[in-house]
């Protein structure tokens, strides 16, 4: 079939005078002498015949139809596919409970003769329709704009665009969405018709409508030929594919009576002009379908038994058949991931050109790969995407994939690679063992990405290039979609909030307070539900502002918080050590208010463990309520929700609480989501991230995230808080070990960032390697075995590593009780250099996990703390200082002694003195303070001297211009 004949169409026909009907003509459904054609007529769809040219009156040469219109055969037609639709209806709500289908009709008149005709047949099949009325006279923008809200509205299934043929322009067609164009006339779904491709697309039921009609005819469909007046647009186009599908020889004409005449035998009249045809004109049982009207009328004093009915059905069939894909697509998705070719290259280029030569994938395809839906991501940009939490909802009853974490031992101040390994692994998994798979890492902050927390030199910098270098996208250490921004945004308006309130208690009586709290609107004064919520805690029942008494108005607009006992401080993503003490309300419009305060780094803002622990929007929003911003003089704890902001804090964290899809070098999916530190907070990725990932791997997948620092505490904190807030529970632990570290442990020279390694650690040397493996090796892997998790080491190779020193840490590894231990070169050869890893792995995630908890949330604050300075760490006791067992009693007090323990101590050793290393004993590990993060849901010591504020160091990063030295 030529493209060009779907072009080609009859558009008139020669108009005589009226005709009476020659002996033997049986006319259905009319009156009049001619087939009336045309909106004139308002006529319908009908199968006719037409008399013989020759005048014949006998009954045998009559023309025959099998079936009439008008008769019991075509109440037949219709009711048959009315059941078959009621009967896919059902087995579609027995599935789907809630499913409604739904019909949305956008009428550009007043006739709702159409509207009637189709509620009539939807409910007799049981599906909803709705109607959008819009003026004759409406314009192209108007209807495209109730398109698009059709095209975002879940609850319709099918729309259909009942409006006069110049409103249907190109435009407005393909504007709606093809899986909920039921009338098949966008160009896409013609073009699906057009080449057999019926899996999305629709048949327009009118032109179904014409071939059941047709079908119905004594002659048989194979070698038919049928005559086609009309049909430039998507009608005459579908038309034409299934008749030539059956068999039929479609014709185009313009020419007069003798082409009816001589060479066809059913004609289908699809013109919108009027036209009358003579019956001699036609050959004796010619099959006329005049397609003018889908809508019988009365205007001949017809019955409804026209196309109009059993077009009906059929587009309801259709809105059927788009409920039923829509729930197919709620469905998981199997994966279709294509993996990018990689071409390592020896020398290895610097991170940044690593990075800059792939290019990746459109994030839209990579999400539509790994079974997410179009309406499932927002795009920023063209590489990365928020992904919706909508996700949940869908794939609630999909199976879990398996749960792998990568810890690590503890490491030197340059890093020992976890983030690396967990791409490498995941490519590895992904690209070549061909197994769903997604990694699950921490947004890094600005703040170490320009300085190194106030060291020398610029690793941190480096680890930061080698992850952009695994991920494609420069953005990953900067701004990516603005999570971070928000959190500050967030933070710093809970501390504005904060100073204010406590300006305007100080200088305002309760009457003036109370007239600003619950201003009057229009004359009315109301609580708002946050007020409320405020009055309940308050043991106020009253809602009716003026009801209050003036000791209930005092309770109410007084927060009475002690300045001294503010715990809230403002943030900024950038390492100044100059904000690490200032004074706020020198101006005179703050009245003398003046206090000290502080700024720390924006990722150690409590609001960015809410964002990691969270479980959905609701939950952040209570949690934010929950935070204790400071005490009241009278002792008690003042919260987020009692300065009113929490609402507020919800709306500006709204986007941030959606996990950031990425991709790796080779193209496999990864979860960039919050970014807590592990030294300072849990030092986790997202609860969100990691269960969003979990349903769409598949029940055989695997999902791989990270811990911040050594296996001592962000993987201790992992289990200890983060497994207990999410309720997910991991299958394996890769342990992540460098010669370079195990010789430092070993007791090699100290390794300072920014300056040369000293010859230890670039020559060989097995007895360094052996006793570092002896001490902290070993001990990283009992601390995982207290969890119950199998463990897997992966040795992160260095080019100045041999081969012996390889050897010896795998051997001795497993002589520790690791599952399997494997040397990984992913930096050097992408996923093809974690291969042996990702085998071990999927290894030790098919064995049982026995997973427990270090402590049970009964176990009193100090015994939790207690058991991890001894069990962890290896301290023989804890010493409290008297400023933390205060606060223990405190917390005890207020209800908080439940909440899980947040250590916070230095990354750099076991203990709580960062220059010792291995596995060191006989020390008692000293608590300095102890805070509550109620909203986040921890409480957290404060071990030695471990500080929440970083500082910019004297050179800032060179990472805009590319430059890397790993």
């Amino acid at each position: 079939m030529r493209l060009s004949t779907l072009r080609h169409a009859c558009r008139n026909l020669p108009t005589p005078s009226v005709h009476q009907p020659r002996t033997g003509v049986r006319v259905f459904g009319l009156a009049k002498s001619s087939l009336p054609l045309g909106p004139s007529s308002n006529s319908q769809l009908l199968l006719r015949a037409a008399s013989s040219v020759s005048g014949t009156t006998s009954a045998e040469k009559a023309p025959k139809l099998g079936k009439q219109t008008d008769g019991p055969g075509y109440e037949n037609t219709i009711r048959e596919n009315v059941q078959r639709t009621k009967e896919e209806m059902v087995a579609l709500q027995r599935g789907h409970p809630a499913l409604k289908p739904t019909l949305a009709i956008i009428q550009a008149d007043e006739d709702d003769r159409l509207l009637e005709l189709n509620k009539k047949m939807a409910g007799k099949i049981g599906l909803n329709v709705t109607q959008i009325c819009l003026p004759r006279e409406c314009t192209e923008d108007e209807i495209i704009e109730e398109v698009l809200k059709l095209n975002e509205d879940p609850r319709v299934h099918g729309v259909y665009l009942h409006l006069p043929p110049a409103s249907l322009t190109s435009r407005v067609l393909n504007t709606l969405r093809p899986e909920k164009d039921v009338d098949g006339v966008s160009d896409l779904n013609v073009g699906r018709l057009v080449r057999g491709d019926m899996n999305q697309g629709f048949i327009p039921p009118l032109a179904n409508a014409v071939m059941e009609l047709l079908a119905r005819h004594d002659t048989p469909m194979e070698g038919r030929i049928v005559l086609v007046v009309g049909g430039e647009g998507p009608l005459g186009v579908a038309l034409q594919c299934l008749m030539q599908r059956r068999g039929m020889v479609v014709l185009h004409s313009r020419r007069s009576s003798e082409v009816l005449q001589k060479q066809a035998n059913a004609v289908v009249l699809l013109a919108a002009g009027h036209m009358d045809v003579p019956p001699t004109w036609l050959r004796p049982g010619t099959a006329v379908i005049h397609c003018g009207s889908a809508l019988m009328t009365e205007d001949h004093g017809m019955e409804m038994s026209g196309v109009g009915p059993l077009t009906a059905a059929l587009r309801m069939q259709n809105v059927v058949q788009s409920s039923s894909r829509w729930a197919q697509g709620q469905q998981y998705r199997p994966w279709t991931l294509r993996s990018l070719k990689l071409q390592p290259l020896s020398p290895v280029p610097s991170d940044i050109e690593i990075s800059r030569a792939q290019t990746p994938k459109p994030v839209d395809q990579l999400a539509q790969e790994i079974g997410l839906l179009q309406e499932e991501t927002e795009a920023y940009g063209r590489t990365k995407a928020k992904v919706r939490l909508s996700l949940l909802d869908r794939l609630r009853e999909q199976p879990d994939g398996k749960y792998v974490l990568v810890a690590g031992i503890t490491p030197t101040p340059l890093g020992e690679g976890k983030s690396t390994v967990v791409i490498g692994l995941v490519q590895a998994l992904s690209a070549h063992l061909k197994l769903n798979s997604f990694a699950c890492l921490r947004q890094p902050s600005q703040g170490p990405t320009f300085g190194v927390k106030g060291q020398r030199g610029q690793i941190s910098t480096r680890i930061s290039m080698l992850e952009i270098s695994m991920l494609i996208n420069e953005s990953f250490n900067l701004h990516l979609t603005g999570d971070i921004h928000a959190i500050t945004a967030a933070n710093n308006l809970v501390a504005a909030a904060i100073d204010a309130r406590m300006l305007h208690e100080a200088t305002q009586k309760d009457k003036a307070l109370y007239s600003r709290l619950v201003p009057s609107v229009n004359g009315v004064r109301r609580f708002s539900p946050i007020q409320i919520s405020r009055l309940r805690r308050l043991g106020i029942s009253e809602i009716d502002p003026s009801a209050l008494t003036p000791q209930e108005v005092s309770s109410f607009v007084r927060l009475d918080l002690d300045p001294a006992k503010v715990t809230w401080q403002r943030v900024v993503d950038t390492n100044d050590r100059f904000l690490r003490k200032i004074t706020v309300g020198q101006a005179s419009t703050e009245k003398g208010h003046v206090r000290e305060t502080q700024f720390d780094i924006a990722v150690a803002s409590e609001i960015m463990a809410i964002l990691a622990l969270a479980d959905g929007l609701g939950d952040m929003k209570t949690r934010l309520g929950r935070m204790v911003v400071g005490s009241s003089r009278s002792g008690q704890p003042v919260t987020a929700e009692d300065l009113g902001v929490s609402g507020a804090l919800a709306v500006l964290m709204k986007d941030a609480i959606k996990p950031t899809l990425m991709q790796t070098l080779e193209g496999s999916p990864v979860f960039v989501h919050a970014g807590p530190f592990a030294n300072i907070a849990h030092g986790n990725s997202s609860v969100l991230a990691d269960k969003l990932a979990l349903k769409l791997v598949g029940e055989d997948g695997f999902v791989v995230t990270e811990a911040g620092f050594g296996a001592d505490i962000g993987m201790e904190k992992f289990f200890n808080i983060k497994c207990r807030a999410s309720g997910l529970r991991p299958n394996v632990v890769v342990l992540v070990a460098t010669v370079r570290a195990l010789k430092m442990h070993g007791g090699g020279p100290n390794v300072s960032a920014g300056s040369p390694l000293p010859r230890e650690y670039i020559d060989e040397n097995l007895s360094l390697v052996g006793k570092g493996c002896s001490s902290n090796l070993r001990k990283q892997i009992q601390i995982a075995h207290l969890f119950g998790v199998p463990v897997v080491v992966a040795l992160n190779v260095f080019k100045t590593d041999t081969q012996a020193e390889i050897d010896l840490v795998c051997q001795m590894a497993k002589e520790s009780g690791a599952s399997d231990a494997v040397p990984c070169h992913h930096w050097a050869r992408g996923g093809r250099g974690s291969v042996e890893l990702a085998q071990a792995v999927k290894q030790a995630g098919s064995q049982p996990s026995h997973f427990q908890f270090l402590y049970s949330q009964e176990t009193p604050i100090v015994e939790k703390i207690r058991m991890i300075a001894q069990k962890v760490y290896g301290a023989d006791d804890i010493e409290l200082s008297p400023e933390a067992q205060a606060k223990i009693d405190y917390y005890n007090q207020q209800g908080y002694g439940k909440l899980p323990i947040c250590m916070a101590k230095t990354h750099l050793s076991l203990s709580h003195m960062p220059e010792k290393k291995g596995t060191p004993t006989g020390f008692t590990l000293p608590i300095r303070d102890i805070r509550a993060s109620i909203g986040a849901g921890f409480i957290y010591p404060l071990v030695g001297t471990v500080s929440g504020r970083m500082a910019l160091d004297l050179h800032t990063s060179r990472v805009c211009t590319g430059v890397s030295a790993m």
